[in-house]
């Protein structure tokens, strides 16, 4: 499988509805940066408490 973004060969593959997508090491790795730093990852984080110490 060829890396959606580039030319390269996909190491993952991100599969949502039957459809899957291919992603090479660099834009995986990109990908990824990029949600951590999201605002939507924020939110998530807050609505399910995952810093709370059990």
């Amino acid at each position: 499988m060829q890396c959606h973004y580039c030319d390269r060969e996909a190491a993952y593959g991100a599969e949502k509805d039957g459809v899957t997508v291919g992603l090479c090491e660099i834009h995986f790795r990109e990908r990824i940066e990029e949600l951590a730093d999201s605002d939507e990852l924020a939110a998530l984080r807050e609505q399910i408490d995952v810093d709370r110490a059990e």
